[in-house]
């Protein structure tokens, strides 16, 4: 199993199936995982090839807990305020 999480394929194949559930349920929690799992993955070509399982996972949970937040604030509504909607787009 620990070779399993050193391939990097497979972390690009988990970042792609990560970000197809973003699609399904939105709302940037996914979206977060994705690129988090997409940069280990990439990394995992270079400079965290000599990480050990645990130390990739970690990498994995920092990457993702700094992309969560980065689309929260790039995306998120000011707080307290609602979406509103003025016209129907049917209109």
């Amino acid at each position: 199993m620990s070779d399993l999480l050193t391939i990097w394929w497979v972390w690009l194949a988990a970042a792609l199936a990560l970000a197809i559930l973003e699609v399904l349920a939105p709302g940037f929690v996914f979206l977060g995982f994705a690129i988090g799992a997409c940069l280990v993955g990439l990394g995992l070509l270079g400079p965290l090839s000599a990480l050990s399982v645990s130390g990739i996972i970690l990498v994995f949970a920092a990457l993702s807990l700094v992309s969560w937040l980065v689309l929260r604030k790039i995306f998120a509504l000011p707080q307290g305020s609602v979406k509103t909607f003025d016209h129907d787009i049917n209109d």
